[in-house]
């Protein structure tokens, strides 16, 4: 679910604005540190971090679309990965001057501490309640983007934004608040992870790596591809971690491969 909620930030991003943003994972990283910092250094309520985090990492992605992201969208790929991927360099330095180096992780909330018996064996309520998130949130983005007139707006402007634009739908402030929203999913994920996983610098280059292996996997551009993928990295990997631990990156990429070999646009792609 970690996974999902940063791919899905990802493929929203990528699916209206066009662009492949590396630097999604530090958005992920940044919502964790920012949690971490409410709750765990300044004692807040962990909901009020949580709301606080993810206002906070939005409203930077879209200090950096309006000013960096914005100048590139004409351009060729390669540039706009230069440009993202010098983001994360800059925000992972910033962090280890900020945080420092060393491991970050909170306390589990006392509301969602402790475990449940499922099937027989001990579960953290914590894993419950991040699975239930998940799925929240996939919900959540089929109705806001199937069921809302935002989200028509954005469908019709990613089918045809010269008509979009000329019937008055302003087209840069919807890139901008589509780009602040999938910044604020991946803030999530991050802000989730902190009780139960570390958040250090350099966290963002390993997840959005994940993320990429995830979205072509489901297809760029599809929320439901990257749900689906996500799974299966998820469980590949958790598999892979107890039973062949020494290919269990392999075994990820190896179904990337298969999957880009057989459909080069990703099980849901088009």
């Amino acid at each position: 679910m970690y996974l999902w909620l940063i791919a899905a930030g990802l493929t929203i991003v990528f699916g209206v604005l066009r662009i492949l943003n590396f630097a999604h994972g530090v958005f992920y990283m940044l919502g964790g540190y920012a949690t971490f910092t409410l709750y765990g250094m300044l004692g807040l309520n962990f909901w009020l971090s949580l709301v606080l985090s993810l206002i906070s990492v939005a409203l930077l992605g879209g200090l950096i679309e309006r000013l960096f992201l914005r100048q590139v969208y004409n351009l060729e790929l390669p540039y706009q990965l230069i440009l993202t991927y010098a983001f994360i360099l800059i925000f992972d330095d910033l962090a280890k001057m900020i945080w420092g180096p060393m491991f970050k992780i909170p306390p589990v909330p006392s509301a969602l501490s402790g475990t449940v018996s499922v099937l027989g064996r001990a579960f953290p309520v914590y894993n419950l309640f991040i699975i239930g998130t998940g799925i929240a949130v996939a919900i959540g983005l089929w109705l806001i983007l199937g069921r809302t007139w935002w989200g028509k707006t954005i469908r019709a402007a990613v089918s045809e934004r010269e008509m979009a634009s000329a019937l008055g739908i302003n087209i840069p402030m919807l890139f901008l608040t589509v780009f602040m929203f999938g910044t604020a999913v991946a803030a999530l994920g991050g802000a989730l992870s902190v009780p139960t996983r570390v958040v250090t610098p350099g966290v963002g280059m390993l997840m959005i790596v994940e993320a990429f292996v995830v979205t072509v996997i489901g297809g760029l551009g599809n929320l439901k591809g990257a749900f689906i993928g996500a799974l299966i990295v998820g469980m590949l990997t958790s598999y892979g971690i107890m039973f062949i631990p020494i290919l269990q990156l392999f075994t990820m990429y190896a179904i990337m491969a298969i999957v880009l070999l057989i459909r080069p646009q990703g099980i849901f792609g088009r």
